[in-house]
């Protein structure tokens, strides 16, 4: 298993990790034994968004006897009441349901202490400068909550957040069909059986694309959530492209974002534990999303780097994949962050080095201008 340090919290967490949600739609023993066959595999971050006190439960029996090697994400505002799950910033809920995870879990701290669900800018402008904010910041100091996070689908929301200072990672929603949806698009209709993608739609979209660019510029770093948009990429008949995705290429997609370091997925069997894990040990064939997306009769990123490292090898040995991503959250901004130009510089490599042979774009499904983009990169990081 690889692990990635996860923003500014430093924590290493596996790039494979677990949604819970699904936990509670077992028996309890069989879900216990189900988390722990996952952290045998190398698992060590899950998130606990859920209210119910069975999905509590079963996470807290799981992690009893090895807290210190698990990384929990619990949330804030994720309430149960009256037998039924709530959001809410209502202190007379949050702190008795806050409470009742530490119990559930048996444990007295939290890795990542979320900030839950905060899809509004009405909610964000209210949190700022609420009893709510408070109550979390006081968690933290008191060691109660080790870092602070937050979840969000919508990315003008949390791009704020991201820059506002207060979190240190989010978790946030990541999958090709998800990026190239319209702005300010609910994505619960996304996964309603109806719905169909413009069919003019191509490319990323230029808000989603900014917010993963605010999270690595800001060190904040990304676990992802629904990275299967609910399985539907996984059915020719219902995957926006028109052609089905598998696990693999959906992780790989998903890692391949700036700033992500895990991938949550839900598991109902041990053998989906395998698929998701095998990830780790997968062909650069089986993680190829790119030649899928390119050659699919629906929707494509024509032109746009998704950086899948099609373009390898590079006789300049040039990490293209990586200087494309580093110039892509560059050239966004009025002048180059000089903490992206550092990152730029350790490169073994540089795109001045680039000596033109444009093999590379032979390989490149998309039909990116690969050397001219060298050109551009050389001359935003290394000329100015």
């Amino acid at each position: 298993m690889k692990y990635n340090v996860l923003g500014k919290t430093g924590l290493k967490v596996s790039e494979i990790g677990f949604g819970g949600e699904w936990l509670e739609r077992h028996p309890e023993e069989e879900s216990v034994e189900l988390m722990r066959y996952a952290h045998e595999k190398g698992i060590n971050i899950i998130d606990c968004w859920m209210a119910d006190p069975k999905s509590r439960d079963i996470i807290g029996k799981a992690i009893k006897d090895d807290r210190e090697n698990w990384y929990v994400q619990g949330h804030l505002g994720s309430t149960w009441q009256n037998g039924q799950y709530v959001r809410t910033r209502d202190l007379k809920y949050v702190k008795p349901a806050f409470e009742d995870l530490l119990n559930r879990l048996q444990t007295d701290y939290i890795d990542l202490g979320m900030i839950h669900y905060v899809d509004t800018m009405e909610d964000w402008n209210y949190i700022k400068d609420s009893d709510y904010l408070a109550y979390v910041k006081e968690l933290k100091e008191a060691g109660v909550i080790r870092h602070i996070g937050m979840s969000s689908h919508n990315p003008g929301v949390a791009k704020l957040v991201a820059e506002s200072g207060l979190i240190e990672m989010m978790l946030f929603s990541v999958n090709p069909a998800f990026d190239m949806l319209p702005s300010g698009q609910d994505l619960e209709e996304l996964l309603t059986e109806g719905y169909r993608y413009d069919e003019n739609l191509a490319g990323i979209n230029v808000e989603r694309a900014e917010l993963y660019r605010v999270c690595e510029e800001h060190n904040v770093g990304i676990t992802v959530m629904k990275a299967f948009a609910g399985g539907r990429l996984f059915d020719v008949n219902r995957s926006p492209f028109g052609v089905a995705l598998t696990p693999t290429q959906c992780i790989h997609y998903a890692l391949t974002r700036p700033a992500t370091a895990s991938i949550l997925c839900g598991y109902d069997t041990k053998e989906q534990v395998d698929e998701a894990v095998h990830y780790e040990e997968a062909s650069e064939a089986e993680k190829d999303y790119a030649s899928v997306l390119a050659n699919a009769p629906l929707h494509t990123y024509k032109g746009q780097c998704t950086y899948c490292g099609h373009c390898k090898p590079c006789a300049a040995e040039l990490d293209i994949a990586m200087i494309n991503k580093y110039y892509d959250l560059a050239a966004m901004q009025p002048e180059v962050p000089e903490s992206l130009k550092s990152h730029y510089m350790l490169l073994d490599h540089h795109a001045s080095e680039c000596i033109g042979c444009q093999e590379c774009e032979s390989r490149c499904p998309f039909g990116v201008p690969i050397a001219e983009r060298m050109r551009k990169a050389a001359e935003l990081f290394e000329n100015h």
